[in-house]
C-alpha cells in the first residue's frame, strides 16, 4: 500500500519562530523529511510551505518537488496583501510538483481578509483554473461553507479534521456538526492531519476514534485525507501511520488504501502510481 502524507512543512531559515507546537529548530530540510518518512514507511508527502516563518520555504518546497518527484509535491502560497499575486495564479499548477494553493488563515488578522474582500478574487480565479485551495476552514466553517456553495467546481480542503485547534479529548469536536454537514458538498474535502494532537490520551488515542470515524462517514474514503504534520507531533511519526493502519476497525482494504493516499492524490491530480 502506497502511503502518502497529506500535509509536512519543511524550512531552511526562522525568521520568527516555527507556530504553535512545532519544533523550534532552525531547519528541518528535505533530507531530514526524508529520513523520517523512509524510517516510518511513508512514500510521498504533500509540502505545505511555512510561509510565516520562511518567506523562502515555497521555493524550498518547488525544489524538493523538483528533485525528488515521486517523493514530494506542494500546496504553495503567495502573499494576499501583494496586489500582484493577481497575476501569479493563471498558469500556477504549471509549476512542477505545485499542486494547489494552501493559507492557513488562522490569525484574526487574516480572517478578516474573508470578509473585507481582499480574498474575493481568489475564489473564482483558482476556480478557473482548476486549482485545489486548502485552509483552516474549521476555524470559520459558515464562511467556508458560503464560499464552496458560490465555487461548485472550486475543489477545497478543511485542514486538521476541521476541529477545534485549541481543545483537546471532547472539546476537541466541538464543532463537529458542522463539519459533517459540509460533505454534503461534493467539492469538499477533509485532511485528518495531526489527528493525534487532539487526544490528550496515549497512543491509540481511543478517546478521539468514534469523532474521526464520524468523519469517516461523512466524507467517505475518497475525501478524508490522512497526513500528519509531523513536526508538532506528540508521537512518532511511524505510530502516525499506524494509528490508521492498524488500530482503526472500521477503515480497511480499498477504503484504507484511499484514506492513506490515493483519494488524496486523485483529489489534487497529483500523478503518483498506485497498484
Amino acid at each position: 500500500m502506497k502511503i502518502v502524507d497529506a500535509q509536512i512543512h519543511i524550512w531552511s531559515q526562522t525568521v520568527t519562530p516555527p507556530s504553535g507546537l512545532h519544533r523550534k529548530v532552525e531547519k528541518f530540510t528535505t533530507e531530514q523529511a526524508l529520513k523520517e518518512m523512509d524510517e516510518a514507511g511513508v512514500d510521498a508527502a504533500l509540502i505545505h510551505p511555512p510561509y510565516s516563518w520562511d518567506p523562502d520555504s515555497n521555493q524550498l518546497a518547488l525544489d524538493a518537488a523538483r528533485k525528488y518527484p515521486d517523493r514530494f509535491a506542494v500546496m504553495g502560497q503567495f502573499p494576499l496583501q501583494d496586489p500582484e499575486s493577481r497575476n501569479r495564479i493563471k498558469g500556477w499548477r504549471d509549476q512542477p510538483g505545485m499542486m494547489g494553493l494552501r493559507w492557513a488563515l488562522l490569525q484574526p488578522a487574516e480572517q478578516k481578509w474573508l470578509n473585507d474582500g481582499l480574498l474575493d478574487w481568489v475564489w473564482p480565479a483558482a476556480e478557473k483554473e482548476g486549482i485545489p485551495v486548502a485552509t483552516m476552514g474549521g476555524i470559520f466553517p459558515d464562511k467556508f461553507r458560503e464560499i464552496a456553495e458560490k465555487h461548485p467546481n472550486l475543489k477545497m480542503i478543511v485542514d486538521h479534521c476541521g476541529l477545534n485547534r485549541h481543545g483537546q479529548d471532547e472539546e476537541a469536536f466541538i464543532h463537529l456538526d458542522k463539519l459533517v454537514a459540509l460533505a454534503k458538498l461534493p467539492n469538499v474535502a477533509v485532511k485528518a492531519t495531526g489527528a493525534p494532537h487532539y487526544s490528550t490520551k496515549g497512543y491509540p488515542f481511543k478517546n478521539i476514534q468514534d469523532g474521526l470515524h464520524r468523519i469517516f462517514d461523512a466524507f467517505g474514503p475518497k475525501r478524508f485525507f490522512w497526513g500528519t504534520d509531523i513536526t508538532r507531533m506528540q508521537c512518532t511519526y511511524r505510530q502516525c501511520v499506524t494509528f490508521f493502519t492498524e488500530e482503526l476497525p472500521w477503515l480497511k482494504g480499498r477504503d484504507l488504501e484511499d484514506v492513506m493516499g490515493r483519494g488524496l492524490c486523485e483529489w489534487i491530480d497529483w500523478k503518483l502510481k498506485f497498484d
